[in-house]
């Protein structure tokens, strides 16, 4: 039984929720996770997928089931593609820890490579992309209010208030000192862009937090990861997705380390400027400012980094692939600062 997870205790609950279990329940670890944890359950007929906390080190507003559950279950009729919520469990009796339970949608989570049953065409690339886009694109669309989350977050002073709150992260996660982080921070502070109509923040959207439909590449089946989501400004959403991005031109230790879809460097999917026009086709965003929110995605994901490579010296982690999280914080923060004294945007260029 993986760590983490009470097969039995669960089965407790999730039985009223979907009419009875036809078996013992069993728990798989889901890998590929690096924050929030996520296990395949069944009682050998039906599926379902469990999100949890992390076991040791739980950063404030960090980990936040009963966000994840309510924004699925209010995209649920939207055509926004989101797994279908279950249950939500908040009795420390169980688990120890507030969890859901969601469906488990049927398709491709695509990190490294493509699945066999696919062509390996830039074609089928390309489809990945758009749809990636467009999905993106479709969320940022969906008005607040009319799917009850019109109190999800508060967008007045999102930005400055993402900068500020992800340095109580960092304070409560560093593990060595890191001068350029404390630069960064004050280039951002500095160059603070003005925010335009606010919208439902996915806040870790990625290629790999999508599932695609099973004969269908251009087509998502499902948004996953939904934990730091809220209402915000939606180009910290672009931003965040073009620090994941890999560029060909980037070498191969910088794709290894920096950009965690290294797969987006093969041809037929977009180049990040590409990217960047197909959001603007698709919303009409003015993008002017779109290197401040790079810088800020790459400063979250660092930041990141560093709790999950606090959390590996704990050896609170489960899974593989931990150790590489310590190089990849100050690579992250020298490249967000390299991009920010090449741009042109006042306070950010220095």
């Amino acid at each position: 039984m993986p760590r983490g997870v009470d097969p039995e205790a669960v089965a407790a609950v999730l039985a009223p929720a979907v009419g009875g279990l036809a078996g013992p329940l069993r728990a798989e670890l889901v890998p590929g996770g690096r924050s929030n944890l996520t296990y395949v359950i069944g009682d050998g007929e039906r599926e379902w997928v469990l999100r949890r906390p992390p076991l040791a080190h739980v950063l404030p507003t960090a980990h936040d089931m009963a966000r994840e559950y309510r924004v699925i279950s209010a995209l649920g009729d939207t055509g926004i593609p989101v797994p279908g919520a279950v249950l939500l469990c908040d009795d420390p009796a169980v688990l120890g820890v507030t969890f859901y339970v969601m469906e488990r949608v049927a398709g491709h989570v695509v990190r490294d490579t493509l699945p066999a049953a696919w062509p390996h065409t830039p074609e089928v690339r390309r489809s990945m992309s758009t749809a990636l886009i467009a999905t993106l694109a479709g969320l940022h669309a969906v008005r607040p209010d009319e799917v009850g989350l019109g109190d999800f977050g508060r967008p007045a002073g999102f930005l400055a208030r993402q900068v500020r709150r992800w340095w109580q992260q960092w304070e409560a996660s560093r593990t060595r000192p890191l001068p350029e982080m404390d630069e960064l921070r004050r280039r951002l502070e500095q160059g603070l862009p003005e925010s335009g109509p606010p919208a439902i923040v996915h806040g870790d959207y990625k290629l790999d937090n999508l599932v695609l439909a099973p004969d269908e590449p251009g087509r998502v089946a499902a948004i996953l990861d939904w934990e730091m989501s809220t209402l915000g400004d939606p180009l910290a959403d672009l931003g965040l997705l073009l620090v994941y991005w890999a560029d060909p031109r980037e070498s191969d230790e910088d794709r290894e380390l920096l950009s965690l879809s290294a797969i987006t460097a093969d041809p037929g999917f977009h180049r990040p400027a590409e990217l960047v026009e197909a959001y603007a086709e698709a919303t009409g965003a003015r993008l002017e400012a779109l290197e401040w929110y790079v810088a800020l995605g790459h400063y979250k994901l660092a930041i990141v980094a560093e709790g999950i490579y606090a959390r590996f010296l704990m050896g609170a982690t489960v899974g593989e692939g931990f150790e590489i999280m310590g190089a990849r914080v100050p690579r992250l923060v020298r490249r967000a600062l390299d991009r920010a004294r090449a741009s042109a945007l006042p306070g950010l260029a220095g």
